[in-house]
């Protein structure tokens, strides 16, 4: 039977590729144009189906996070114990629960305590920071009206502050109310994160076994290598970071102490957490310390800024390549375009997540562009390649 009779008789539901293809993208275009007519209809409900599945997202953030120290304790400490994986997964939420034992005893309650005082004496230290410039315009014959204009409106602007923190106070502190409605959230996070750390031996393997099945093998492979690379910059990065920033939060509260710089428990607090985020960090946290510094002791916020600018020469120089090396490979110039961009987009969470996102996508395309290089038989700068080496 020749091939024409065969197309003859092909049935006539059966679509060529080209067609599928076309299919496709008309399918693609009706949903985007349904996507942009019906956007506040599709953001409500995204917003419903994050909430529904928020538990279960922090208890993947947690698991992800402990997974490191599970493995460590799971292969050095408990390596010839039987269920070794079990008394590993228990070990490490059990030093978690003690580092938030220790957080909620010892630093929590400092830091609202120094909101409450800052807020309850903040008029106080605004008619002192008054007194200083009067006294510093007229010892020096400045022009007091000017600055005068400038103190005035910083000044209405902290009162406001204050006000607003005052006012906000009482239900920042009705710690009871926020558990009670977080808390069937937080056991199932927690559940979820044990049963995903506890099952990722077998989670792994069955999500290999869908890719095989769904992708062809060497788009699977190649798949998979992107995922253990991704995996290897995130982990890396965010574990590096968190250990850098908890040095520098307990350095900045020790030199806070030593230069009897007001309210340690709280500025180390804030720059401790700011310093999660790369490049900015330190200036992110330094700006709001040093607003309530001046108005609390001018002399102690100029004693902050030189130890804000050594503790950021420190970690960036000394601390920060030493814990960090080089996990995400990026220059100076892609870390600030990572932060800028994801921080506008997506906040503080871009502003920490970026820099190892763009380290994933900056390798991808490296690799990209050597593979693309190495068919043409070229190197970086358009010269043939010496099959030699």
């Amino acid at each position: 039977m020749s091939d024409d009779e065969n197309r003859d008789k092909k049935k006539w539901y059966i679509l060529e590729g080209h067609f599928i293809s076309l299919l496709v993208v008309l399918l693609i275009a009706i949903l985007f144009y349904v996507g942009l007519t019906h956007f506040d209809v599709i953001t409500v409900r995204i917003k419903m189906f994050m909430k529904v599945l928020s538990p279960f997202i922090a208890g993947f953030a947690i698991a992800y996070l402990l997974n490191t120290p599970m493995c460590f304790f799971e292969q050095k400490l408990y390596a010839k114990r039987k269920g070794k994986r079990a008394l590993a997964i228990t070990t490490v939420y059990l030093l978690a629960l003690a580092v938030l034992v220790i957080l909620l005893n010892l630093i929590i309650p400092q830091v609202v305590q120094s909101i409450t005082d800052l807020a309850a004496n903040m008029q106080t230290y605004l008619a002192g920071l008054d007194t200083l410039v009067k006294n510093l315009t007229d010892q020096f014959q400045l022009e007091g009206d000017g600055i005068s204009e400038i103190l005035g409106s910083y000044q209405d602007m902290m009162s406001n502050i204050s006000e607003t923190v005052s006012k906000a106070l009482p239900q920042l502190l009705d710690v009871g109310v926020a558990v009670g409605n977080g808390v069937i959230s937080g056991i199932t996070a927690v559940i979820s994160s044990v049963y995903m750390l506890a099952g990722k031996g077998r989670l792994v393997p069955q999500i290999k076994k869908i890719l095989y099945a769904i992708l062809p093998k060497r788009r699977a492979d190649w798949l998979l290598d992107v995922c253990s690379e991704a995996n290897r910059i995130f982990v890396g990065f965010i574990n590096g970071k968190l250990i850098d920033s908890a040095i520098i939060g307990v350095l900045c509260f020790i030199l806070c102490l030593i230069f009897r710089i007001p309210y340690p428990m709280l500025v180390s607090v804030v720059v401790g957490v700011t310093n999660i985020i790369p490049f900015f960090g330190p200036i992110i946290g330094a700006i709001p310390c040093l607003m309530i510094l001046v108005i609390v002791d001018p002399w102690a916020a100029l004693r902050f800024f030189v130890l804000v600018i050594g503790l950021q020469q420190f970690d960036g120089n000394i601390l920060g390549p030493k814990i960090l090396g080089d996990s995400t490979g990026l220059s100076a110039i892609w870390v600030l375009i990572a932060i800028v961009t994801c921080g506008g987009l997506f906040g503080f969470p871009g502003m920490v997540l970026g820099v190892p996102t763009f380290a994933v996508l900056y390798s991808l395309m490296r690799d990209w562009v050597n593979k693309r290089l190495r068919k043409k038989g070229i190197d970086g700068n358009g010269k043939p390649i010496d099959p030699a080496t």
